[in-house]
């Protein structure tokens, strides 16, 4: 009886470190806290956008012009957003973005505009309409501009000022560019421009091909060095490979850095990428597969590996009882 005590009380402080005294120790280590010492608590909104986050950060800075420029903005998002759209009068509109988002992987501006093939699934309404609205202001990278028509997609906005075109492109695509998406196609048209993936063998241009001439595939490391000078020269510098994110960072990280990377790192040059939940998802599912692809089978086995120790553990006392029943 002895054993089971002492295993007893091995396994709860064994949970209780890992649940509590960890988890606990982390927080106070990595503590965010504002100019006058505030700590700052970073919360998900599951993926939704309002504009909650950039009017609080703007609210700290003190800066009343710019508080009411953002409060302006998402206002007048919500009232787009209360507009029904009409998916065909909207698909002229779209129109226009394909002359960009077109999947040819040329760099305007800085970096290459995402493929919009799946937009609908994969992307927020309320983020959809403000960045048709407002690229800088809804990808809150404003700070960055003096004048955010000096955005690379700057120009939307005085190429689609009507309320009510906007509701209607945004119907569109999110009637006619949605469908069924793969980890990968998310990854691919919401990250891969800015961030390399060596694992999964992504290059900001994409799939990395396989060459039958070395000199072919030199040519193709040029091509991709240049893009990446681009995005190092737009960015200020050369945004992460992620092969490993899924490992290095936690799950609150990931959310929080994703739904307003501002949140985590004030005055980054890495814009809100306006995924919804299920593109999320879709996008931690591929850097899973990538970084951890071993996760599901380690999963599996543990129940198996902790299945095995207990019966382990009363064999080892039944035996023990068994031997010294006749010292006692």
């Amino acid at each position: 009886m002895r054993e089971l005590k002492i295993l007893a009380v091995v396994v709860f402080f064994s949970l209780l470190t890992y649940y509590l005294v960890e988890p606990y120790a982390h927080h106070e280590m990595h503590k965010k806290v504002d100019a006058q010492g505030n700590e700052i608590k970073i919360e998900s909104h599951g993926f939704t956008y309002d504009g909650t986050d950039d009017i609080i950060e703007t609210e700290r800075t003190g800066d009343a012009s710019k508080l009411a420029a953002k409060e302006a903005f998402w206002a007048d998002v919500a009232a787009v957003a209360k507009l029904e759209g009409n998916a065909a009068a909207g698909e002229a509109g779209f129109a226009m973005c394909i002359g960009c988002h077109n999947g040819a992987n040329m760099n305007m501006g800085g970096v290459i505009p995402p493929n919009l093939d799946h937009a609908g699934a994969i992307y927020d309404k309320n983020y959809l309409i403000a960045l048709i609205k407002d690229p800088a202001m809804a990808s809150n990278v404003d700070h960055k501009y003096a004048d955010t028509m000096m955005h690379p997609m700057g120009s939307i906005k005085s190429m689609m000022s009507d309320n009510q075109q906007i509701a209607d492109v945004v119907a569109y695509m999110l009637e006619h560019k949605a469908g069924e998406v793969t980890p990968k196609e998310a990854y691919m048209e919401a990250c891969v421009r800015c961030h390399a993936v060596r694992y999964g063998k992504l290059t900001q241009l994409g799939d990395t091909p396989a060459f039958k001439h070395e000199k072919d595939a030199l040519a193709h490391r040029i091509k991709v060095i240049d893009e990446q000078d681009a995005v190092k020269a737009y960015m200020g510098k050369l945004p992460p490979d992620l092969s490993m994110i899924i490992r290095a960072r936690s799950h609150h990280f990931m959310e929080t850095f994703i739904e307003n990377p501002q949140s985590q790192l004030a005055g980054t040059s890495m814009p809100r990428v306006g995924l919804n939940h299920e593109g999320y998802e879709k996008v931690k599912a591929y850097l899973t597969e990538v970084g951890d692809p071993s996760k599901a089978k380690r999963e599996a086995l543990g129940p198996i590996v902790i299945g095995f120790f207990i019966l382990f553990s009363i064999l080892a006392f039944l035996w023990k009882k068994s031997q010294w029943r006749d010292l006692h």
